[in-house]
């Protein structure tokens, strides 16, 4: 074989790599062609979209606070850190830091992680579908319930106009009832609906609804979003209990930041 035609052959296996040459965690998408940034919270209903390929994003609760049935609690610190995979997936690790409640329980809270992998939509522009399975490993902490529970969470959103956005959400989750001693299913279903007030300032409103055995959990959101800039958006909200199995009243502040 001539050096002519290895160059050739070399040339034709090359340009048939295509998802190869993809940006990938070691490979991460430069500045100037990352996709609008996108976050998880403040909303109940999760994100389609993923982190971009080898960035980092890390989504933080400053302080929430949450009163049920005259009993308060108090979290500083929820966080969520994130790293891009491949350009349709990401992993997540989310924890609360401290919390503490009015019966005395302090301390951190278990660890969950989450693997999302966007199905279509990930750059934006009509529809976008994810799959999104997470785990909660449990850190034996005053706060914890000591048991293992997951899920598998199906984030859609889509533009319903200039400014207005849908998601919707269903989840399964695989529960530990500590009433009842075992594990049990429970069904989360959302919908939101987000403004844009101006270019920076956003508002989104949303019901949250969890049904299991023989209960039935149905709240109210709502809040505010302010993008400071392309890499850095601030939230705060309120949630509103509508049953007497929901929380009665959850208050909450944070930010979402990409590196």
């Amino acid at each position: 074989m001539n050096m002519n035609t290895r160059t050739q052959l070399l040339a034709l296996a090359c340009s048939g790599l295509g998802p190869l040459s993809a940006n990938h965690l070691f490979d991460p998408v430069a500045d100037d062609q990352l996709r609008e940034l996108a976050a998880d919270r403040p909303d109940a209903t999760e994100s389609p979209q993923t982190v971009d390929a080898g960035r980092f994003q890390l989504e933080a609760s400053l302080y929430d606070y949450r009163r049920h049935k005259g009993e308060e609690s108090h979290t500083f610190g929820s966080l969520t850190a994130k790293v891009g995979l491949t350009d349709s997936s990401d992993l997540q690790f989310v924890w609360d830091s401290y919390s503490r409640t009015d019966s005395g329980a302090e301390g951190s809270g278990d660890l969950t992680i989450r693997y999302k992998h966007n199905l279509w939509g990930n750059e934006g522009g009509g529809t976008a579908f994810a799959l999104f399975p997470f785990v909660k490993i449990p850190t034996g902490g005053e706060l914890s319930n000591d048991q293992w529970e997951g899920g598998l969470i199906l984030p859609f959103s889509t533009s319903l106009a200039q400014g207005v956005g849908l998601g919707l959400m269903a989840e399964i989750d695989y529960l530990y009832e500590e009433e009842e001693g075992n594990h049990a299913f429970a069904f989360v279903h959302t919908a939101v609906l987000g403004f844009d007030l101006s270019e920076r300032l956003g508002l989104f409103t949303e019901y949250i609804g969890t049904a299991g055995e023989g209960f039935y959990e149905a709240s109210l959101a709502a809040g505010l979003t302010y993008q400071v800039h392309e890499h850095l958006l601030l939230d705060a909200g309120a949630t509103f209990g509508l049953t007497d199995e929901a929380e009665d009243l959850g208050l909450f502040t944070g930010f979402t930041i990409r590196y």
